[in-house]
């Protein structure tokens, strides 16, 4: 399997995962013209998609949906109330609903060589789910836009060979900053984000011998920066990691461009 991220942050997000012939995106929080730049980057064509996984509906998630979907017609999933919300918004005829497909928690679908597994988390958002993907022994797993986690989410991340974590921000920096202070309550509350240490703490509780990456991604541009996100990380695999064998890479993802392409398996 293979896992690329496009874009990742507060201003947008879009992911891609593949394995063999199968290609899917996890969110596509950015500009059309953005998405295709960075399929080309990474020598996947629009029409060679399969699906198009939505988190949520926030406009960080979704923004180049619309105009992505009148040129290239992909498969949509996510969940009904996720996918009502987001029609709500649109007045224009309702080109996109023969593509629109639900999901339900921890209902898996298959997707050409892929399994995924959507699972519920907690965001303000009107019904967020993030995923795993498998194929064969392989496990990828995505956990943004959280304030929390817990037993349920652990369970449904385990045994990972990647996990693309959230590390949205650095809980001092956001306190003392020029967010306003309704708006920093949201983002600490348990329907907001993972700061540094949460994720860290997230990543310490899934830490098993087979786990190859850690990627960092959704960092706030005003309240992180990439190398405090990866310290905090890297300080924390270094203080719990048990295993003889080498450690996982710690990266963080790109706000602009695509990072580079991760791989596990042959």
């Amino acid at each position: 399997m293979r896992l690329c991220s496009i874009a990742s942050g507060s201003s947008g997000n879009c992911i891609y995962i593949g394995e063999k012939n199968t290609h899917v995106l996890v969110d596509v929080g950015i500009s059309a013209k953005r998405i295709e730049e960075g399929l080309a980057a990474i020598s996947v064509l629009p029409e060679e998609l399969s699906a198009i996984f939505i988190t949520h509906e926030h406009t960080d998630h979704v923004q180049g949906l619309w105009a992505f979907e009148r040129k290239h017609k992909v498969p949509v999933y996510a969940t009904e109330h996720t996918l009502d919300t987001y029609m709500r918004t649109k007045k224009e005829p309702d080109f996109l609903a023969e593509r629109l497909i639900n999901v339900t928690y921890d209902q898996k679908i298959t997707i050409g060589a892929l399994t995924v597994h959507p699972f519920k988390i907690s965001h303000d958002a009107a019904c967020p789910v993030c995923y795993t993907f498998s194929a064969g022994a392989e496990k990828i797993g995505m956990a943004t836009d959280l304030g929390c986690f817990d037993e349920y989410t652990l369970e449904a991340l385990k045994d990972c060979g990647l996990l693309y974590l959230e590390s949205n921000h650095d809980e001092n920096m956001l306190l003392v900053g020029k967010y306003p202070y309704s708006l920093k309550q949201r983002i600490l509350g348990s329907s907001g984000h993972l700061s540094n240490d949460a994720a860290a703490e997230l990543a310490g509780r899934l830490l098993h011998e087979g786990l190859k990456y850690i990627v960092l991604g959704h960092l706030s541009r005003e309240n992180n920066y990439p190398e405090l996100a990866y310290e905090t990380m890297r300080q924390k695999i270094l203080s719990t990691w048990e295993y003889p064998h080498q450690q996982p890479e710690i990266s963080v993802a790109n706000r602009e461009k695509p990072s580079a392409m991760l791989r596990l398996g042959a």
